[in-house]
């Protein structure tokens, strides 16, 4: 019989749960926690608070096809990362002038919220510790992986991704690139992120601008 998952209520429901799962790494000196913004940084601030660790950002952009934009052909993230799934972009007969152009308008969204969301505060160190990346869900994992991208350019000891649902084939993807994936729920079918949520209400760069200050 198939089970279906329960709903978390919101971003931090779903991020006290998930922090239930990681307290072997709280009250650790070498941890950080690091959210992908927007969404996953609700659902970090509450990791990370139940671990007194360390709150951080790693900034990350969608690079969607020009014609689908919610339909991710890559990711760009901090210290000049860029993942692109080769596989599609031939699928979709797109040429090397389109997926440049779409990827530098996002690297100028990228510099952008990088500047507004650090508010002048340099990045965390990562040096020898161990990152934890927490998203709000996994369906594509492009920004994922990509974010995993820019925090291995910083020499951290592990890199966990930590996320309340994800997708079947993708979590199983990551585990190649990460030293460990904790997903709480991975429901097949999947579906849509959102699907898993009772409140997805889009969380706003105030939102996360604060949550950074409290942090901090």
């Amino acid at each position: 019989m198939l089970r279906f998952p329960e709903r978390f209520l919101n971003r931090s429901d779903a991020g006290r749960r998930l922090a239930a799962r990681l307290m072997e790494y709280a009250h650790r000196s070498d941890v950080t926690v690091l959210g992908l913004p927007r969404g996953g940084v609700p659902v970090a601030a509450e990791v990370a608070s139940a671990l007194a660790a360390p709150l951080d950002v790693c900034v990350v952009r969608k690079v969607g096809v020009p014609s689908q934009p919610e339909l991710a052909m890559g990711a760009i993230a901090e210290g000049g990362i860029q993942v692109l799934h080769q596989d599609l972009i031939r699928q979709l007969d797109l040429l090397p002038g389109e997926v440049d152009a779409v990827t530098t308008q996002e690297l100028a969204e990228l510099d952008r919220r990088v500047s507004m969301f650090r508010d002048g505060r340099p990045r965390h160190r990562l040096e020898g510790r161990t990152v934890i990346l927490v998203d709000d869900g996994l369906a594509t994992g492009a920004t994922m992986e990509a974010a995993i991208g820019s925090v291995r350019s910083q020499a951290p000891a592990r890199v966990l991704v930590a996320v309340p649902v994800g997708a079947v084939d993708t979590c199983r993807r990551l585990r190649h690139v990460a030293d460990e994936v904790i997903c709480l729920e991975c429901p097949d079918p999947f579906f849509a992120v959102g699907q898993w949520y009772q409140d997805f209400a889009q969380t706003t760069d105030d939102e996360v601008r604060d949550l950074l200050r409290g942090s901090a």
